[in-house]
């Protein structure tokens, strides 16, 4: 189930990188005559942001599978599920430290000269840094990957958050409008909704109220493996 829910995040949320990447994957140098010619360095450039939401689920998977190991399972996926809704309200107040407003600067003008260069491994590598920009998305993603509890589960929910990304991104950077743009505006109101469904989602998890794939008991051993198919 949480395979699942990663994936219609990214879907769903899609839409939100519309209006925040849209312009970055409107902006892709051509790499060739037409759309076939232009396809290696489009795939090159959502497989480098696959790359990136991989290894980011490798590392909030360890930091979910040390805490679990700590016996704070339950109690992670509930802090989890409680940090999104409160993400939900908060988001607008949230301010980004100057450190890391000083590395997104740098992350953007590495990218820039990029931008550049007409080249498939260009265009890889500038996916691999579009993963790392700041991105409220993302964050919500991380924070299931690490309720997942595991290295490897941790990989596969990031993983299926990006290919949930990826018709969006890809039409995008192919056709330069997959939707229009007040189409997108009013779609885009999904994406709270998706973000407060995983949040129950994660809650309902930490209560381990004995229901199947849902609400597992997490108390049985073999029980939090159920949620992952």
């Amino acid at each position: 189930m949480e395979i699942s829910a990663a994936f219609l995040l990214g879907l769903v949320g899609s839409l939100h990188c519309a209006g925040m990447c849209g312009p970055l994957a409107l902006a892709l140098p051509s790499t060739g005559a037409g759309l076939l010619a232009n396809l290696p360095g489009r795939l090159a450039y959502n497989l480098g942001r696959l790359v990136t939401y991989g290894l980011l689920g490798l590392c909030f998977g360890l930091l979910g599978k040390t805490l679990f190991l700590a016996g704070f399972q339950r109690w992670i996926s509930i802090g989890v599920g409680a940090a999104l809704l409160a993400g939900l309200f908060l988001s607008d107040k949230l301010r980004l430290a100057a450190p890391v407003i000083r590395l997104v600067a740098r992350l953007k003008g590495a990218m820039g000269s990029l931008l550049k260069k007409r080249s498939t491994l260009a265009l890889g590598l500038l996916g691999l840094l579009n993963g790392l920009l700041p991105c409220g998305l993302v964050y919500v993603a991380c924070a299931g990957a690490t309720a997942t509890g595991g290295l490897g589960t941790g990989v596969e929910y990031m993983a299926a958050f990006g290919l949930g990304t990826v018709p969006m991104m890809l039409g995008l950077s192919l056709s330069g409008r997959l939707l229009p743009a007040a189409v997108r505006a009013r779609l885009s109101a999904a994406v709270p909704a998706a973000v407060f469904l995983l949040a129950v989602l994660l809650i309902l998890r930490g209560l381990s109220l004995g229901i199947p794939y849902l609400s597992p008991d997490l108390s049985v051993p073999g029980a939090k493996s159920c949620c992952h198919h």
